[in-house]
């Protein structure tokens, strides 16, 4: 369960006297501190933390943190826009209680996410977590409709004694490869421990195919939810990571050529208990509003990938037939077009179906990035738009003529286009508010103007260690 309500000073009802009783609790399993988390708008996750005993007063109060974060680049320079940028003002950061859990992969730590508020006490409109749960709130009042999701985690390993900034591979057995799990089969041994600890429904985690490169799947949860246990994972991967002398990253690209790290978005519609994904009389038993919602996700990918493809290092991933999909194209079960339509197998499939979105990696804010992807979704049931043609095998191999009786496009090959495509949506900038979507804006242009210049390998070293 996600905590909907917004946060308010002197605490939700009920939260202060639960944050104490937690605090007690928390104490006497040898928890000295409580890490508050959020993801700023590039994408990186930025914490506070305070001792245990100050939960309760956290839970009452908020904790302080300056707006300027929401400008932050990957390598901690700052952006500007007429609101966010300036060493001005404070906001308080308080503890979703509902989704606070201890760390197994950090002894003596838990872990709660964060929504902000102003110290007026009105949502921060800055705050990608709060923008996220009022999508949800307000597809389930216009819409009847809920959703669950899950994000796809994949990094790269790489030995811990390394010198400096450099990559060293931990294996080096092939792609899904059992050399390359036996290699570092104590680590993910530890990985899925430290999961099971605590609580996480961990599907399945594998070797993938980069060099050192591993995936870890999660189960569908509520949005707000997905995006949380999306941070959660992460820092959990790093922790155990770091507890057997390796390193890891995130990055949509660790070396300027060949594949990188995604983060796909499995996502499903539901209404009254039912996927609209399974069981309807469209294509591949889409409901006539899943076909919608996944017309209104194809039309908006162009500007989506300035919210999910975020950093420079974004575009050495998104290259044709590396089954990153860079096209404006779906599929059933084609991991090559952008949208994946995934039928889920025979007796699952009322549970199991669900739009799989390609083009996202974990440079990503998850928060940012789901919302979207919602938004664009419901712009398309509401305006009942029709589901092009599905493509089959690489859209690469489409001739010209061909492409564009589909509808086929190339996504944004650069974050400055991708840039372009997100100003000229005005379905995704309102959903977003002034201030967040300037933010995003800002920061997408500075993060571009970071590493303007710089041959491939450089732009990937620069963001290599930085998710």
């Amino acid at each position: 369960m996600t905590t909907l309500a917004d946060p308010v000073p002197g605490g939700r009802p009920g939260d202060v006297e639960r944050a104490t009783a937690l605090g007690g609790e928390l104490a006497g399993r040898g928890v000295h501190g409580v890490v508050l988390a959020y993801v700023d708008t590039a994408g990186i996750g930025r914490v506070k933390t305070v001792p245990t005993a100050r939960l309760a007063s956290t839970a009452a109060w908020g904790v302080g943190m300056s707006p300027v974060f929401d400008t932050f680049l990957a390598n901690d320079s700052v952006a500007t826009t007429d609101v966010l940028g300036s060493p001005d003002g404070d906001l308080r950061l308080y503890p979703d209680l509902d989704r606070l859990v201890v760390l197994a992969g950090q002894p003596g730590w838990a872990w709660a996410p964060v929504d902000r508020i102003t110290q007026d006490g009105a949502r921060h409109p800055g705050c990608s977590r709060t923008f996220l749960r009022r999508i949800v709130a307000e597809a389930a009042e216009r819409h009847g409709l809920t959703f669950k999701a899950a994000v796809e985690v994949e990094w790269t390993v790489a030995r811990g004694d390394a010198p400096g900034d450099t990559f060293v591979p931990a294996a080096t057995g092939p792609a899904y490869g059992a050399a390359r799990q036996i290699e570092l089969g104590d680590f993910t041994a530890g990985l899925l421990a430290a999961c099971a600890a605590q609580g996480i429904d961990v599907e399945q985690v594998h070797p993938e195919y980069a060099a050192g490169q591993f995936e870890i799947s999660v189960g569908a949860l509520d949005p707000v939810a997905a995006a949380d246990l999306s941070v959660l994972v992460r820092q959990t991967v790093r922790a155990v990571a770091g507890r057997h002398g390796l390193k890891v990253s995130f990055a949509p690209a660790v070396v300027g050529q060949g594949v990188g790290n995604g983060g796909h978005v499995h996502l499903s519609a539901w209404h009254a208990g039912v996927n609209l994904h399974s069981g309807g009389a469209g294509r591949h038993g889409m409901t006539a509003r899943a076909e919608s919602f996944t017309a209104g996700v194809l039309a908006h990918l162009p500007a989506l990938t300035a919210v999910t493809a975020p950093s420079p290092a974004s575009y050495l991933r998104l290259r044709p037939s590396q089954w990153a999909g860079v096209f404006t194209a779906w599929g059933l079960e084609t991991r090559e077009t952008a949208l994946r339509v995934v039928k889920g197998t025979a007796g699952l499939r009322d549970r199991a179906a669900n739009l799989e979105i390609k083009p996202v990696d974990l440079a990503a804010n998850p928060y940012l990035a789901i919302g979207s992807l919602i938004v664009a979704g419901l712009d398309g049931l509401t305006s009942s738009a029709a589901l092009p043609e599905e493509t089959t095998g690489d859209p690469a191999r489409l001739g010209e003529v061909e492409a564009a009786a589909r509808g086929v496009r190339r996504l944004p090959d650069s974050l400055e286009r991708a840039v372009e495509e997100f100003r000229a949506d005005d379905v995704l900038r309102t959903a977003l508010g002034p201030v967040l979507a300037d933010a995003v804006i800002a920061v997408r242009l500075a993060e571009a103007a970071s590493v303007a210049g710089l041959d491939d390998d450089r732009v990937a070293a620069a963001y290599r260690w930085k998710y």
